[in-house]
């Protein structure tokens, strides 16, 4: 199981680090207890659904029982099964002013330090300074954009940066309403049509006949080697812009057959490309009768 414990300073950009670790495949939680994490992580490893790669934020926030994070940090690097690193995020205090200056959000030391940020933000640097000592890495985000802070957090956690994006291909049909959360949609009403086939009819594009039959034409090979190209060409620049989610329907008349045939042959292509692809069919059940 692989830990990462998530801290610094206030403002820094700590929550921004958790939507990234959540955007790539780690289980997030923020703002937990210091010495709840052992139990946590205890927890994940009797989770039926095989927790394996965790990240929680640890800061200021939870007051004086920030002092446990080092007894948990020790307990947890003595166990065989888990590989714990801790990620230290900090800015310059202009920068962290600024910030909270522009978000009209309260420094979470605000009242204890009757409102005056400087001595807020003196105190909190002492208080992590064991900490940041002891960190495995380490980033200054002052002059960070939230896409450079992305890319950082990505080449620092991600094996394969492919793994960034979350890529949903979908099948629907036109008469139901054109999909709302697609990015790309392609109409595929132009290929040969199982509905009109006695034989197909009642099939879907989940079998193989009915993908035989669409399939079974130059024009339908030729659209989907071009569709392919395109999309495997797009896919990259997507990457480059920080995208976490693509969604790429095709559409047909009733969303049984032509685009959950192209549906599923794009999956196993872009799967064969070490793409995470999940794939779903909005409308194959819709007037399914009993």
């Amino acid at each position: 199981m692989k830990l990462l414990i998530v801290t610094g300073m206030s403002g820094s950009g700590k929550s921004s680090v958790m939507d990234v670790m959540e955007d790539i495949g780690f289980y997030c939680i923020d703002n937990i207890p210091p010495k709840l994490i052992p139990q946590f992580v205890d927890l994940c490893r009797k989770s039926e659904t095989g927790l394996s790669k965790i990240a929680v934020a640890v800061d200021i926030r939870t007051g004086d029982m920030f002092a446990e994070i080092f007894r948990s940090w020790q307990y947890l690097k003595s166990e065989d099964d888990v590989e714990v690193k801790v990620l230290f995020v900090e800015a310059n205090d202009e920068v962290i002013i600024k910030r909270y200056k522009e978000t009209r959000r309260k420094h979470p030391l605000d009242e204890k330090f009757n409102g005056n940020i400087h001595d807020a933000i003196r105190y909190e640097r002492n208080q992590l300074y064991q900490l940041k000592e002891i960190a495995d890495y380490y980033i200054e985000t002052s002059d960070y954009s939230a896409s450079n802070l992305k890319d950082q957090i990505k080449q620092l956690f991600l094996e394969n940066t492919a793994d960034s994006l979350a890529i949903k291909i979908m099948s629907f049909g036109f008469k139901y309403g054109i999909s709302t959360e697609a990015d790309l949609v392609f109409d595929v009403r132009c290929l040969p049509n199982p509905y009109y086939s006695e034989n197909l009819k009642l099939h879907t594009g989940l079998e193989k006949c009915v993908q035989e039959f669409v399939m079974n034409d130059e024009n339908s090979q030729e659209l989907f080697t071009r569709l392919s190209t395109l999309i495997k060409f797009l896919i990259p620049l997507y990457i480059h812009e920080g995208k976490s989610q693509l969604v790429i329907a095709f559409g047909c008349t009733g969303g049984k057959h032509r685009s959950i045939t192209m549906a599923e042959l794009m999956t196993s292509y872009l799967r064969s490309c070490g793409y995470r692809v999940q794939k779903y069919h909005r409308d194959i059940t819709r007037d399914k009768k009993n």
